[in-house]
């Protein structure tokens, strides 16, 4: 029963009511059509071990959509970034297309390689990663396959050295350096004044010794010869000692003066006196030979009586 009532329906149905049924629209060939993921290849089908390979991304989208592409802080494994190289987005017929081209290298031993890099796409204030299908590549193998039975073999062992160029650790001389200026600002700060008060009586008992020595050979000298030139040159020197050691213009002052500043000292006094006689008052040095002599041994036990008081005024603590 169930077979003739199907039969029966078949038969009722009118071949104008089966005409009137439209066909479905033919679809225009040629038309751009955005791609709902994006599109990424190598550029080459095999890569070595350490060998550049390029990736290319594309996207076809609609223009008013933005998008942002992977930069180098993507996550590339099993690759390394190396470069990329972008071009400008291109818009034709209303379709948007942004093409990305990335320079990688890859030192993974796996036979095929896949990589799979999303596209940022922002709406409003959210952001949407796209991913689009993995992309492979074939890894070509240099070292010829040795049977499963067969032994590894031997490696070539190569141990000599092999000179290598000194650099110079500017690091650690560095530290170095700022090590040692502390330490010697610490030592400063802890000894400098007492460091300072070594130096000055050093250099004082140096010059002093330094005059000793000058003003003997100048003393012989006149000794010698009772020249008035050696005899002058003698009280120069003692003066511009005096000068020196004391910080003053002893130098430029007259035999007045000079006795005055040291309080009419009988030994500067009679000894200047003397001398100025000889030496303006035209007087013969043999004629006054034992006075000359007494007058400028008196001026050089001056002069150590005056480096005497200033060691010791070096040697108080200073407050």
């Amino acid at each position: 029963m169930r077979w003739l009532g199907l039969l029966a329906a078949l038969w009722l149905r009118s071949p104008a009511q089966a005409g009137t049924e439209q066909a479905p629209a033919p679809t225009a060939q040629g038309t751009a059509t955005p791609d709902s993921v994006p599109v990424g290849r190598f550029v080459t089908p095999t890569v070595r071990v350490g060998e550049l390979v390029e990736y290319e991304l594309t996207f076809r989208h609609a223009p008013g959509l933005n998008v942002i592409f992977p930069d180098s802080t993507a996550a590339f494994k099993p690759f390394e970034y190396v470069r990329r190289r972008y071009w400008p987005t291109r818009t034709r017929q209303g379709l948007s297309l942004d093409r990305c081209r990335y320079v990688l290298r890859t030192f993974a031993l796996d036979s095929v390689q896949q990589l799979r890099l999303p596209v940022t796409v922002l709406r409003g204030r959210d952001s949407v990663l796209v991913y689009g299908t993995p992309a492979s590549v074939r890894l070509v193998r240099t070292a010829p396959a040795l049977p499963a039975e067969a032994e590894l073999p031997p490696l070539r062992q190569d141990t000599a050295l092999l000179p290598l160029e000194a650099r110079f650790n500017y690091p650690y001389w560095l530290a170095a350096a700022a090590a040692v200026l502390v330490l010697a600002a610490v030592v400063w700060w802890t000894f400098g004044r007492n460091l300072r008060q070594r130096y000055r009586r050093y250099r004082t008992a140096r010059n002093h010794v330094y005059f000793l020595a000058q003003y003997a050979r100048h003393l012989e000298r006149f000794q010698l010869s009772r020249s008035l030139a050696n005899m002058e040159r003698a009280i120069t020197l003692w003066k511009n000692y005096l000068a020196r050691l004391e910080d003053n213009s002893l130098n430029t002052l007259t035999t007045k003066e000079i006795v005055a500043l040291y309080g009419g000292d009988a030994d500067v006094a009679t000894a200047l006196r003397l001398a100025d006689r000889v030496i303006y008052g035209n007087q013969l040095p043999d004629e006054a030979a034992e006075q000359t002599d007494h007058a400028l041994d008196a001026l050089r036990r001056f002069a150590d009586r005056r480096y005497a008081l200033m060691r010791t005024a070096q040697r108080r603590p200073v407050s």
